[in-house]
């Protein structure tokens, strides 16, 4: 089952997302075969990061929130709040993925 994970960044949290990024990406890494998209959620300037948004392949509910427990973002106290939703992807994607 595919789980939406919506992130949202305490305000002023920027520095210690840049600092926790690298430890995030690797966790990332780690799941790479069963992400379906993941990337930052932006400000309206198109630049300022303000959370996050993951989908990814999880045989539970509870497997994604254990997984979301030990995320380097979660552990930093970077998120003011986070989402976890199952979710069905009934549309091919067409756009905004890079080539």
């Amino acid at each position: 089952m595919l789980y939406v994970f919506m992130l949202m960044d305490k305000p002023g949290s920027g520095e210690l997302r840049q600092a926790n990024r690298p430890v995030h990406k690797a966790y990332l890494a780690e799941m790479q075969e069963r992400i379906a998209f993941a990337g930052p959620l932006l400000a309206d300037d198109g630049t300022t990061m303000v959370g996050s948004l993951l989908v990814i392949d999880f045989l539970s509910r509870d497997a994604a929130e254990a997984w979301l427990a030990q995320e380097p973002f979660v552990q930093a106290g970077v998120f003011a709040s986070t989402t976890v939703q199952a979710f069905v992807n009934l549309w091919p994607q067409k756009v905004g993925f890079p080539a």
